[in-house]
């Protein structure tokens, strides 16, 4: 199976989609992720986001905080794209949704609130992303709010988590919302159906 077909076949609204990719920045925050994953090694998952769902172009997009960069152009913050920018098999060889079958109204809610991020202007914090590996380094108590948090600023599993508040959905309880990592979703407690490609270890 495609990363489209995956994609076309499980991606529904307000699920959640994890891939792991083999860019630079992909492959620090997998391997920075060693130090929560159960076996050490190092994590599947780079990034993490919501589906929206299937608009009048007839594509899926969704929404995510992510670093954009094009021609003359730099996105960093909630944003909305095409899940089309995963569909390279080579640079996202690892594809996940994880489905909480939720209601139509808890669809609503989480969408309701990623549109709302992305009206707001949040940006991508990139001192968070550095403020939940110094945690982790430091072996410090995960549940402690990230050192480096900043207002109106969410990496992308704290902008999932931020979504899934709506509904008062906690990812990992284990896990304060500004430490989230990727692979703490991947291993929420709470009960999902999990869909996966795994091409890479």
């Amino acid at each position: 199976m495609t990363n489209k077909e995956f994609f076309k076949e499980f991606a529904k609204p307000a699920t959640i989609g994890l891939v792991g990719g083999t860019a630079l920045i992909d492959k620090s925050i997998r391997k920075a992720q060693k130090l929560i994953t159960p076996n050490k090694l190092e994590s599947y998952w780079s990034h993490a986001f919501i589906v929206n769902g299937i608009r009048q172009d007839n594509q899926i997009w969704i929404i995510e905080s992510d670093l954009e960069f094009h021609t003359k152009q730099i996105n960093l913050g909630v944003q909305e794209n095409r899940i089309s920018k995963y569909y390279n098999e080579n640079e996202y060889p690892n594809v996940a949704i994880l489905n909480f079958d939720l209601s139509n109204k808890q669809i609503d809610n989480v969408i309701g609130q990623a549109l709302n991020l992305v009206a707001l202007k949040t940006q991508y914090s990139i001192r968070e992303v550095f403020g939940v590996l110094y945690n982790t380094f430091l072996n410090e108590s995960r549940l402690n709010e990230n050192k480096f948090k900043q207002k109106n600023s969410l990496f992308c599993s704290a902008f999932v988590q931020n979504c899934y508040n709506e509904i008062n959905f906690t990812l990992n309880s284990n896990v304060n919302t500004s430490q989230l990592a990727p692979h703490d979703i991947y291993t929420s407690e709470l009960k999902f159906t999990l869909n996966e490609i795994i091409r890479t270890k």
